[in-house]
């Protein structure tokens, strides 16, 4: 990648939030609402003190994981917009095991982390088998079992975990992943360990991709199947391991879920749209680890500090939901950034 490339790809994401702020905030004129007041009131709602501080980061630790989920598919040439499902079934998977063993924390944690990336890992296994051996396009397979998985496990809680209940008992404290020392840090916010386990997976993902060979013949399939294949590729063996992988990831979202946010699991009445978000937080990470990082940081503010709108400023929060739509617009049209940017640098010389 030529230093202009870097550049470009750094300075389009930055372009695209601000556009989204700007436009946000002239929405919020339009609309007779003080976007100074509005913009201070989510501030205050993501870092006005240590709870909320706290709440962010618990907020950002899913959002890094299926981001980094869906921009994994995206450096591989693949789709995976099945995220949400495998959050669901990394969710149940976690909370499952945390009930049903008994054993040291040094053990049982592991074992209900390991049990979540296994539970998304498979869901994304079967659109990858699809899509190697008989072409059938990820995206349909993978909204598809979106739905199978929010279905079944509705079912499983109401008939397996629990009798005819909404929601699980609450998970053994040796599977937990919540803190009594961060969460008095936190003057008692959702905050747990979480977040560096998700840390750690944006650093895998970067090793996996840019410092191995699965890696290397991942984005070689991603570019050229053809071309790859007549390198001596494997490219079946690709496509599955990518979505495998890819899955595994948004499985772990889910156990950050179910073992340090809320430590059950409830019958949902729809999606948590973690796996949805983590669509937009991957496009406006360019699919790159540390952009990745930065787009949920970003996106965890911004949910989290739409709270505090309402009654800091007025504001409705389903503004926030435009601003963060406009975002995802202005990142989906980074060409004509691109084509701006090119043409002040040809004017400039």
């Amino acid at each position: 990648m030529t230093k202009s490339n870097k550049l470009f790809t750094i300075l389009i994401p930055i372009i695209s939030v601000l556009l989204g702020l700007i436009a946000g905030a002239i929405i919020m004129l339009i609309s007779g609402y003080n976007p100074i007041l509005g913009y201070t009131a989510l501030w205050n709602g993501a870092f006005g003190d240590a709870f909320t501080m706290g709440e962010t980061v618990r907020r950002i630790t899913p959002l890094l994981l299926t981001g980094l989920a869906v921009a994994f598919a995206f450096r591989t040439g693949l789709f995976n917009i099945g995220a949400e499902g495998q959050v669901i079934v990394g969710w149940l998977a976690a909370v499952w095991v945390g009930l049903a063993i008994d054993a040291p924390m040094i053990i049982h944690l592991p074992l209900a982390i390991l049990a979540s990336l296994a539970a998304g890992a498979l869901w994304g296994f079967i659109p990858g088998l699809l899509k190697a051996k008989l072409g059938v396009h990820e995206v349909i397979v993978t909204i598809m079992m979106n739905y199978i998985a929010l279905y079944s496990v509705n079912e499983i809680i109401r008939n397996v975990l629990t009798e005819q209940e909404t929601t699980t008992d609450a998970i053994s404290p040796s599977a937990s992943l919540a803190s009594e020392w961060l969460q008095g840090l936190t003057y008692f916010s959702r905050m747990h360990y979480g977040i560096l386990i998700a840390l750690f997976a944006a650093v895998t993902m970067w090793f996996i991709i840019q410092r191995t060979t699965i890696g290397y013949e991942l984005k070689a399939v991603g570019f050229n199947q053809h071309a790859s294949k007549y390198a001596g590729m494997n490219v079946s063996k690709n496509i599955i391991l990518s979505m495998v992988i890819s899955g595994a990831f948004a499985g772990l979202a889910g156990a950050m879920e179910g073992l340090g946010t809320y430590g059950t699991i409830s019958i949902m009445s729809g999606f948590t749209n973690l796996g949805f978000d983590g669509i937009a937080v991957a496009l406006l990470g360019a699919n790159n680890a540390f952009g990745v990082i930065l787009a949920a940081i970003l996106f965890g503010v911004l949910k989290e500090g739409a709270g505090q709108m309402p009654t800091g400023a007025g504001v409705p929060t389903e503004l926030v939901d435009i601003i963060i739509a406009l975002i995802i617009f202005f990142v989906a049209s980074s060409y004509i950034i691109r084509w701006i940017l090119l043409r002040f640098k040809k004017e400039g010389k």
